[in-house]
């Protein structure tokens, strides 16, 4: 024990060492009580050093009750802005649900009047195949073109967004710039501008639906170009390429995966928004739902109803089965056949995955072809005509004005269109969270709660909000109602298919360590899965909410409430007064997207 008290104090029998131990006690940290004093260039150990560990009469404190209680850690200022910004969401969240002036009791209260339409509705009616065929054909045209049209745009706008690309500050930022103001009008907003000059036909749809979808497409694009492997640029940039080298050998490559799925997300969106173009006379599926309800044949009308779910639907399970595909991690299967001969460099092997790849792309380049053939037959304006168009539209349209009347409605009209895009995030935010929960494969482990839940999500987002808004306005009325629960049900599909994602991609480690250590599956997901994940929801909710927002100014066209009815009215009186409106409309979500961008950084 002796020799023990020795080491401990730092002593070493070694020669030529004496006070090494010393040193390195002293580096380590000394215990209390165990300082050492220096005098000059001689130094004295405290005498606790030179007592071995069998004569100490008093132990050393330890060392927790010398340093006192660990002080509490305050809270930080991030932390405390983000409660402060959630509660004031909440207030203002259930605030908006309160001014929506409706009950579930309503529900019941309302139902004959739905009996009532159903019974005068039926039967169903469905047009003529042709006709279905034509205009299937039409509306995936325009979503087809117009989602080509966004995706070539956003090109240049990620490459000057990207941090990892761009010139400098300067050109990040107006990348930015032009994401967040390309979509900060609605389609449909675009679509009653580009329809004023080109008259009614799918080529107004096509622009509103590329430059509005410009916004979110050059986002995930500029994403995707900061996350790739920045090695083949510096050694393409070394062997002297130029930018355009650089670009389609050294960039092109690591995102055309993520380009591709990113673009596929997007149609799906568009799929669902071109029904509501119809209705400013875009054509296709749209536009034939908008004549049969102003004749109020409404069989017809919801047999077009039915058509436009089915084909949301398929378009949906096709492209989430081709991103999933697109984007799964590629898996070797192993050496499975010896070459009998050595390999011919110039000539590359037909394999499976080479083989999908170009029926693929010559699937792409079809539909893509025949989309802008059958566009451009049903387009309706020359370039002589858009030039002339173009002189006398903006003759009606600037400069913007606003009678007396509308002065005094636009300030409420805004305010409730604010409180249906909070109304119907706050609705759909627990339905979304629970689906999302039980769609992720790291939580739910049954295999059928999984796929009932993400059927559940597939099947709510394949309908368009303007068939749920005409649902609901059946039930409740026209008005605001009508637009929060019919944006509130849509979302359920957005959000919850969001939060599954964001769930099955958090670090597996800690859960992992959580299990080996004997955790419940509530506990791992209680501890892990849930608060690294939270980030990633906040996000998404604030994503739903931005969505909303633009939702609730399309569905007032339709008669869901806020200013979407003053801008259709407008749109067939003064336009002058649209073109403040339109202006009005701007103001706003760029506001909103701001204090968004402010609070997602709050919860960081």
């Amino acid at each position: 024990m002796g020799g023990t008290g020795r080491r401990y104090a730092g002593r070493t029998d070694r020669p030529g060492q004496t006070g090494r131990g010393t040193d390195r006690r002293h580096h380590l940290g000394a215990l209390p009580g165990q300082c050492e004093t220096r005098h000059g260039n001689s130094s004295r150990a405290d005498p606790v050093e030179a007592v071995p560990m069998t004569d100490l009469r008093t132990p050393p404190a330890p060392v927790a009750s010398a340093a006192g209680p660990a002080p509490q850690t305050p809270r930080s200022f991030r932390s405390v802005l983000a409660a402060v910004t959630a509660g004031t969401i909440l207030v203002a969240g259930l605030w908006s649900i309160s001014s929506l002036d409706f009950t579930p009791t309503e529900f019941v209260d309302n139902w004959p009047h739905v009996t009532r339409f159903f019974e005068r509705a039926m039967p169903i009616e469905f047009p003529g195949t042709g006709e279905i065929v034509t205009l299937t054909l039409l509306t995936l045209a325009i979503v087809v073109c117009g989602t080509l049209l966004a995706a070539v745009l956003s090109v240049p706008v990620a490459l000057l967004a990207a941090r990892n690309v761009g010139t400098g500050r300067l050109s990040v930022l107006l990348g930015r710039f032009l994401g967040l103001y390309s979509r900060a009008a609605p389609d449909i907003v675009l679509a009653l501008v580009f329809a004023s000059v080109l008259g009614n036909g799918p080529l107004p749809g096509i622009l509103a639906l590329g430059i509005h979808s410009v916004g979110m497409v050059s986002k995930l694009f500029a994403e995707a170009i900061e996350q790739i492997d920045e090695g083949p640029r510096r050694a393409l940039r070394a062997a002297g390429a130029g930018p355009a080298q650089e670009f389609f050998s050294g960039i092109l490559p690591q995102v055309t995966p993520s380009w591709i799925a990113s673009v596929l997300h997007r149609s799906d969106i568009n799929l669902r928004a071109s029904a509501i173009l119809g209705f400013v006379g875009v054509g296709g599926l749209g536009d034939l739902l908008d004549k049969y309800l102003g004749t109020l044949d409404y069989g017809a009308a919801i047999g077009v109803a039915l058509i436009l779910f089915l084909l949301c639907l398929v378009f949906e399970v096709l492209s989430s089965a081709l991103r999933r595909s697109i984007l799964a991690p590629a898996r070797s299967p192993g050496i499975r056949r010896t070459a009998e001969g050595p390999a011919d460099p110039r000539r590359r092997p037909w394999t499976s995955a080479r083989i999908r790849g170009h029926v693929f792309a010559w699937s792409a380049v079809a539909v893509v072809a025949g989309s802008l053939w059958t566009a451009a037959g049903q387009a309706r304006t020359s370039g002589v005509d858009f030039w002339a168009n173009a002189g006398y539209a903006w003759g009606r349209m600037w400069p913007p004005a606003l009678s007396e009347t509308t002065q005094g409605k636009i300030g409420p009209a805004l305010l409730e269109t604010v409180q249906i895009a909070l109304a119907a995030t706050l609705l759909s935010l627990v339905p979304a969270l629970v689906l999302g929960v039980l769609s992720a494969r790291n939580v739910t482990p049954h295999p059928v709660v999984r796929t009932v839940s993400r059927g559940i999500l597939v099947s709510v987002r394949a309908i368009p909000e303007l068939i749920l808004a005409l649902l609901f306005i059946i039930m409740t009325g026209m008005g605001s109602t009508a637009g929060a629960l019919a944006l509130a049900v849509g979302g359920i599909g957005l959000l919850g298919r969001l939060a599954a994602d964001s769930i099955e991609e958090v670090p597996p480690g800690p859960e992992r360590a959580l299990r080996a250590a004997g955790a419940s599956r509530s506990q791992v997901f209680a501890a892990a899965t849930f608060p690294l994940s939270l980030p990633a929801l906040v996000s998404h909710t604030f994503y739903l909410f931005d969505s909303n927002l633009r939702g609730a100014v399309i569905l007032g066209i339709v008669g869901g409430g806020g200013i979407g009815f003053m801008l259709l009215r407008a749109q067939s009186g003064d336009q002058h007064e649209m073109t403040a409106l339109l202006l009005c409309v701007l103001a706003l979500i760029t506001v909103v997207e701001f204090l968004a961008m402010g609070a997602r950084r709050a919860f960081r």
